[in-house]
């Protein structure tokens, strides 16, 4: 076991960014090659030494459930679409639609912020870069806090970024090259117990599986029973693939989405995921998901570099529209 790689459970592996950031060559290249072998099999991470402490999230988990709290009449004067910033209502989305899946909708709310200082072009603003809506005055506390957290992980974004390039053998802003004006979007997911929700569907999912759309996610979530599942090909086990996510308390989990998965040719694969319902052990089991996604500047054209697959180049901006079309509970 290499000092960049601390543990593994199910083939995802605790990456510890204290050797990344150390500047010592031979530790920086160690940590390159764990996650290089790392995201070919399930495009999945743990990540450590990140530099974010705990109180960064719960404060914004703090904050977020008094606004989850209040009365359906007043939270709907926030309600958005998908893409939108503000509340999300539950049955918004059914993320399985974007493998073609028909599926109930998801089981959860959603609080949604992103990147919003616009870039004089019209066109791109007024969906990509809109202003961000808070909960003034019911819920003053939680602009800060997420304001606070989103400055945080777009650090860590474009540092997993630069580890990212170092792994595939590319200069070190090959990626950073293409955020200097991203887009990003924070989902404060709020997955309540079946009291809220009421009983699972057949087929339903607090988020259905799907793959992420952009280069880089960053969650960081609570240990659950209804949690997050990541799906690893099947051995001989006779298991169906699904696989419960390996947890750590000071750990981020990082998926690589489409994105990065076509940059790399398929040489990375996109994390295949999903979130269970309510358990029926614990039907009033109550979660709470930051997940921070990380995409890059609009209209990047996303051109394969290396891997087995010859994907056409995309444009990141349609690409990215296209999917969220695709969840959206019409």
């Amino acid at each position: 076991m290499s000092g960049a790689e601390h543990g593994t459970t199910s083939g995802i592996p605790v990456i510890d960014l204290g050797p990344w950031l150390s500047g010592d060559p031979a530790a920086r290249a160690r940590t390159a090659a764990a996650v290089d072998t790392a995201l070919s099999r399930a495009g999945f991470l743990l990540v450590t030494g990140h530099g974010v402490g705990p109180e960064v999230g719960e404060g914004v988990r703090a904050a977020a459930r008094s606004f989850f709290a209040l009365p359906p009449e007043v939270k709907q004067r926030y309600s958005v679409g998908v893409g939108g910033r503000g509340w999300l209502a539950k049955g918004a989305e059914a993320n399985g639609y974007s493998e073609g899946t028909s599926t109930p909708p998801d089981l959860k709310e959603s609080w949604t912020v992103g990147a919003d200082q616009p870039t004089g072009d019209a066109a791109t603003d007024d969906f990509w870069f809109q202003p961000n809506r808070w909960p003034q005055p019911e819920v003053p506390q939680l602009r800060e806090a997420v304001e606070d957290y989103l400055r945080r992980m777009r650090e860590v974004a474009d540092e997993l970024l630069r580890l990212l390039a170092a792994a595939l053998g590319q200069a070190p802003g090959f990626f950073t090259d293409h955020t200097g004006h991203p887009t990003y979007t924070l989902n404060i997911n709020w997955y309540p117990g079946t009291g809220e929700v009421g009983e699972p569907q057949p087929g339903q999912f607090r988020i259905g599986p799907h793959t992420d759309f952009g280069t880089v996610t960053l969650l960081d979530r609570q240990q659950g029973r209804g949690g997050l599942q990541v799906y690893l090909e099947p051995g001989d086990d006779g298991g169906d693939g699904w696989q419960d996510a390996p947890w750590e308390p000071d750990a981020l989990t990082v998926n690589i989405g489409d994105l990065m998965a076509r940059w790399t040719g398929g040489r990375w694969t996109s994390g295949r995921h999903r979130v269970l319902p309510p358990p029926p052990d614990a039907p009033e089991e109550d979660l709470m998901s930051l997940v921070y996604f990380y995409e890059c500047d609009p209209h990047t054209l996303v051109t394969p570099v290396c891997g087995p697959v010859a994907y056409p180049p995309v444009d990141s901006t349609a690409y990215l529209r296209a999917k969220l079309d695709a969840i959206t509970v019409s």
